[in-house]
């Protein structure tokens, strides 16, 4: 029994120990709080069993958020680890297990789930509907995503972590080499969220391309939908190859074939291709939604209507197409000859293009524009400097002589964090700050907020900038440990503490969103920072059904042309009765959450070999299929009388704010 529980629990590590006690603390905490509230019911009633855009929104929120705290968690180990040469705070092996779950969550269990609370927030609200084409698959979508996740940070306390880096080439990742669960947890946790992935993808194109508000075609759509209509031509496209490749993996472990086997006959460049099918358009997937946050904050805090529209619509469709001819540029060094290389670096240059019209249309935007230097905004002008040096870099990775002396270094690693943190993160917290009060009902401290912008900022450069001289001084990324004679010493030094400021920067975001739940200034307009786009048309935070009756659309920023015509002093009046007439809902249902359970069983069993229980998570999901299906009452109708109360409470609200 000893041996058995030393096997599947990891032990001798403090840093595991006291991440024990804490998780053990913080489950009984919540155990405790929601016994003691009695508020169980509320928490199956309102949340687990909820398919609304909203309450799924701030779900995948939450989550990344957390996951942020804990891909940040890996940083910071890994930077104290790398401060100081000769160092032994981290063992190799678990430097090895930490820099794979940085990457791996940072990209795939907090870029994505930020991104996709986001979609739900602000596209059904911005093209005028009551929620997502389909509500139930939405809710199918987190609870994939959720399980997948939890089942991945299992592996940190429970089996071992993966250790194969977050690209997870083959042969380090066959059993020869990686006999633990480590890789099974990494496989299966990317396999089960990557569908929810996948669904998320499926289900916002049919929201943008099918349930926009009469009036609003294509060239009417908000630039944020844009993109994320982009993105999820890309996520449908894009993530098949990642699912092939480790379902192939998982056979290779797990039924003894031979896929990525080189000496059976496998050919680990399969793998290798497969990922990066998926791999490098996964960057245009988490920046392009980014962009469109840009395009929505820079118009609203300008005071002005985007210059360019339709060739930011075009450049975003031309990033669409040309991210997908670009992903051997991550294996020049790998011989595949100088006309393949040559081909990918003209192609990599060339995506370049169309991200730098955008660049100068957002800057046009802001000539002679009465900037506010709200956080939105502030995050905004941030990315401009951060997203220039990165794309000033990358063209020198896309030339593939040059490449081969920039590969595996750490001028990849500070590039690849320029684009990434300086593209995606500033976007996705400028757009949490922006769709904030109109989610909660409430908007975020400005002053908290500026501390963290600023720590930030500051430590972004300074952890990042180092790292670029570090590369072109020959270290490598992955490296444990280094001696003090290779003259890296204050750099490392240096960029260690910029990631101890970023640190306390994330803290400052957490004091922020404490405090202003606590004492933050109430949203009662419904507008708070005059916006343009239909969000802002409809109460914070917005009624179930979102619109008493739907919009009608007549120009590209329509609640802006309303404010300028007079129209919108009419929001506060009560819709004409004539006007109202009862709404079709979807039910709540608790089948998404029983999905994702299933899934999480299956992919536990297969973790450890347990076949057994992996037929249990297998039958549990055929189960929940057939439920499914031969359920009858999965929607209802709002009366007109529930709907007029709504609306009655909500403009009082609305009123008030206007006459202050």
């Amino acid at each position: 029994m000893n041996a058995f529980l030393s096997h599947f629990f990891v032990t001798g590590d403090p840093l595991i120990y006291a991440s024990d006690v804490l998780i053990v603390l913080v489950s009984l905490g919540i155990i405790v709080t929601l016994t003691y509230l009695k508020k169980w019911k509320w928490l199956w009633r309102e949340w687990l069993t909820t398919v609304d855009h909203k309450r799924i929104a701030i779900m995948y929120l939450i989550a990344a958020i957390l996951m942020l705290f804990r891909g940040g968690a890996d940083a910071e180990l890994l930077r104290t680890q790398l401060a100081v040469p000769n160092n032994s705070f981290l063992t190799a092996e678990h430097y090895d297990q930490i820099f794979t779950t940085h990457g791996t969550i940072m990209i795939l269990f907090m870029a994505m789930p930020m991104m996709f609370a986001l979609f739900n927030a602000a596209v059904p609200l911005q093209i005028g509907a009551r929620d997502v084409a389909f509500p139930y698959l939405n809710a199918i979508s987190f609870w994939l995503f959720f399980f997948g996740c939890l089942l991945f940070n299992l592996s940190f306390v429970i089996g071992g972590s993966p250790d194969g880096g977050w690209t997870s080439y083959p042969p380090l990742t066959e059993l020869g080499f990686s006999p633990g669960p480590g890789e099974n947890y990494y496989i299966l946790g990317i396999l089960i969220s990557g569908l929810g992935s996948t669904a998320t993808g499926i289900n916002f194109m049919a929201t943008i391309l099918k349930m926009r508000a009469p009036g609003m075609t294509l060239m009417k759509l908000p630039l944020f939908c844009w993109s994320v209509l982009s993105s999820s031509i890309i996520i449908l496209f894009a993530f098949p190859a990642l699912t092939v490749a480790l379902a192939l993996l998982l056979l290779d472990r797990t039924m003894g074939t031979d896929f990525f086997t080189i000496l059976h006959g496998g050919n680990p460049m399969q793998f290798v291709n497969l990922f990066w099918v998926w791999g490098h358009p996964e960057v245009y997937i988490v920046v392009l939604p980014a962009f469109g946050v840009y395009s929505e904050v820079v118009s609203t805090f300008s005071r002005k209507t985007v210059f360019g529209y339709k060739s930011m619509v075009f450049s975003l469709l031309a990033i669409t197409v040309i991210g997908y001819l670009t992903w051997a540029h991550h294996f020049f060094t790998m011989g595949a000859g100088a006309s393949v290389n040559t081909f990918f670096a003209i192609s990599t240059m060339c995506v370049g293009i169309p991200t730098g019209v955008k660049m100068f249309n957002w800057l046009f935007t802001m000539f002679r524009g009465r900037i506010q230097f709200k956080l939105p905004m502030l995050w905004t002008l941030a990315f401009i400097p951060a997203f220039a040096i990165a794309g000033a870099t990358g063209i020198m990775l896309a030339a593939a002589p040059a490449d081969y002396q920039f590969h595996n270094s750490q001028f990849l690693v500070a590039h690849f964090h320029m684009a990434l943190i300086g593209g995606v993160v500033f976007g996705y917290v400028a757009g949490m700050y922006y769709w904030w009060p109109k989610l909660f009902g409430f908007s975020l401290d400005e002053r908290l907020g500026r501390w963290a912008f600023w720590l930030w900022q500051i430590g972004f450069y300074g952890c990042f900038g180092p790292q670029f001289a570090l590369g072109f001084m020959g270290m490598t990324r992955r490296m444990y440990t280094y001696p003090a004679n290779m003259g890296w010493n204050t750099l490392n030094l240096v960029s260690t503490c910029g990631a101890y400021l970023m640190g306390v920067a994330f803290l400052f975001i957490g004091a922020q969103i404490v405090y202003s739940i606590l004492k933050g200034k109430r949203d009662v307009t419904g507008d708070p920072w005059d916006g343009r786009t239909l969000e802002w048309s409809i109460p914070s935070p917005p009624p179930l059904y979102n619109f008493a009756v739907i919009p009608t659309v007549q120009a590209r920023d329509e609640w802006w042309r309303r404010k300028q015509s007079g129209e919108a002093a009419q929001r506060a009046a009560f819709p004409a009765e004539a006007s109202l007439q009862p709404i079709h809902m979807p039910r709540n249902s608790s089948i998404p959450f029983l999905v994702g359970l299933s899934f999480f069983v299956g992919g536990f069993g297969t973790v450890f070999h347990w076949y057994g229980m992996s037929i249990v998570g297998g039958v549990g999901i055929l189960l929940c299929l057939l439920a499914r299906s031969l359920q009858e009452n999965v929607d209802y109708y709002v009366p007109v009388d529930e709907i007029k109360r709504t609306e009655i409470h909500l403009r009082e609200g609305v009123t008030h704010g206007l006459h202050v």
